[in-house]
């Protein structure tokens, strides 16, 4: 397979929550007001990402996984790389590990992160629960008068970045734009959706039962410490199923991958860069995101300034299986 940075046609998703910031801030072409997730790069199925440029444009994303990586994932692409919009708040949801999804779904699990690109002044994020101690049967009888106390509700903004395992209570609070790296998952067990209804008049269907037996109890909020510097990559998080860098460009800059077993994506968080491989250049914009086949080597960046996330896996460190679907 010759090797370039591969770019994808997004798979826009409308929402309940969702607004106008992928179309304003991140140019995603959509007539719709509630746009709230662009798939970037998806191997689920019926929303399997279709290439939008170079030679192989037209082909599945599944057929850029090579021998190694069915090896490991079967027939899947492992990772979900999403841009979300929030409107308003998410429903508080949990998601189940890869041992709970594959007994009751056949499915992998989802662990995912967040990275903020974009926030309201004041914006919030649900992460777990408001202290260890208290009992998930709670979960069942949630509602406006008790949910604060609940919950865990923190104040975020722009380039925080959080670790949320299978098994954390968590929701997107209104107001935010945020990068979402995730497994190759579309599990959601809702446990409160704010008292909203549809256009019916119908609240959505809640998954109390199953989310009880999902959650789990962390020490940590999940948020990374990191520290920004010049042309070098800071780590965000570092899992079993990812590992997600951030990378600042301020120049040209040349990264060697040729000891890594797993294609690379890069994901454009704020302002615009050039990435090269084999004399083959791509412009990747704040929205934007672009694989790296796992044969690639040497890639050359350039930029006056731009934030990138690199993500990638580490097949012998995984604990994906491949029995998994």
């Amino acid at each position: 397979m010759e090797a370039y940075p591969i770019k994808f046609r997004p798979i826009l998703k409308e929402k309940i929550w969702g607004g106008e910031k992928l179309s304003e801030i991140l140019n995603k072409t959509s007539n719709s007001k509630n746009v709230g997730e662009s798939w970037e790069i998806s191997g689920v199925k019926d929303n399997i990402s279709i290439a939008s440029n170079g030679l192989y444009k037209g082909q599945s994303l599944n057929d850029f996984l090579g021998k190694d990586n069915i090896a490991t994932f079967g027939e899947n692409f492992p990772l979900l790389m999403k841009f979300l919009d929030a409107k308003s708040n998410l429903s508080v949801q949990v998601h189940p590990d890869d041992e709970m999804a594959s007994a009751n779904h056949n499915s992998f699990g989802k662990t995912e992160m967040w990275y903020i690109m974009d926030s309201d002044e004041d914006a919030e994020i649900v992460l777990g629960l408001k202290n260890n101690d208290i009992d998930k049967n709670v979960l069942s009888d949630i509602n406006a008068s008790n949910v604060d106390a609940i919950f865990n509700i923190e104040k975020i903004k722009s380039g925080d970045s959080y670790f949320i395992p299978a098994g954390k209570i968590h929701a997107i609070g209104a107001g935010v734009l945020a990068a979402e790296i995730q497994q190759t998952s579309d599990i959601t067990y809702r446990v409160y959706d704010w008292g909203r209804t549809d256009d019916n008049g119908d609240q959505r269907e809640l998954h109390t039962s199953l989310a009880q037996k999902a959650t789990k109890v962390f020490a940590s909020n999940g948020k990374s410490n990191y520290k920004l510097e010049d042309d070098k990559t800071s780590n965000l998080v570092d899992c079993d199923f990812f590992t997600t860098n951030i990378f600042e460009v301020k120049g040209p800059q040349k990264r060697d991958y040729k000891n890594l077993d797993s294609f690379v994506i890069f994901m454009c968080v704020e302002g615009m860069a050039e990435i090269t491989i084999n004399n083959h250049t791509e412009f990747v914009c704040i929205g934007e995101t672009v694989l790296v086949p796992a044969n690639s080597e040497d890639v050359i960046f350039n930029s006056q300034g731009s934030k990138l996330l690199e993500v990638f896996i580490d097949s012998k460190d995984s604990n994906y299986k491949k029995s998994a679907s």
